[in-house]
């Protein structure tokens, strides 16, 4: 406080502190995570392990038949997927955070991404959780991110894509790369992964980067 110059007090330094609101604390890093039915959901699987591993919390949505594929392809329980994520959504709740812009998240991926699920957000149509979350991500101009699965690919499929990709999402076909020269499936699924979340500025180690080749043509130690 200070005396002004007709013997009155100001106050006003004292009322900005009484007003001021208190600082909540940052919030945590949070990922949108929706695996469709496209076979590939061992590279949602993985993703799901990596972010939990960085300490980045996860709002995992499952389609219908990603269980049925993943069942297939990984034998893993819907319990055990669930249990990966931060928390986890019924498909059909578009009550959930996610379907509104006002819920605060860094981004969202779709892994896999079906083609079903491609045209749907390519055409805004919300009629299910992961829809609709993607198409907020898009007009709240936060990062998404597509790991479409298919092949070969149609007119409509590259059509899709390409209107997407011209609103702001990043098209990701999962494409190995062999310049690591891979032992296992798990080492191209860990270097797809790695480069998904290279695109969303999280790093991990988990893969070989590319260091370019020696002087004889071979890959630099």
């Amino acid at each position: 406080m200070k005396a002004t110059g007709h013997g009155e007090k100001d106050y006003s330094e004292q009322k900005s502190t009484a007003t001021s609101p208190e600082k909540s604390p940052p919030r945590p890093q949070r990922i949108i995570v929706a695996i469709t039915g496209a076979t590939g959901t061992l590279f949602g699987l993985r993703l799901l392990k990596v972010l939990r591993s960085l300490g980045i919390e996860t709002h995992l949505v499952l389609s219908k038949w990603a269980m049925a594929t993943m069942k297939y392809e990984a034998e893993v329980s819907e319990r055990e997927v669930r249990e990966m994520a931060s928390h986890c959504y019924a498909i059909k709740k578009l009550s959930a955070p996610p379907s509104s812009g006002s819920f605060l998240y860094d981004g969202m991926i779709i892994v896999p991404c079906s083609m079903k699920t491609l045209a749907a957000v390519r055409t805004g149509f919300c009629d299910d959780l992961i829809s609709r979350a993607a198409d907020v991500t898009l007009k709240e101009r936060r990062k998404l991110m597509l790991v479409v699965r298919e092949t070969p690919l149609s007119s409509i499929h590259l059509d899709n894509m390409l209107e997407l990709s011209r609103a702001g999402a990043i098209v990701f076909p999962p494409v190995p790369a062999f310049y690591t020269r891979p032992a296992t499936i798990q080492e191209l699924v860990d270097q797809s992964v790695g480069r998904m979340l290279d695109s969303f500025g999280i790093h991990c180690e988990d893969f070989p980067r590319w260091q370019g080749f020696g002087w004889n043509g071979t890959k630099s130690k």
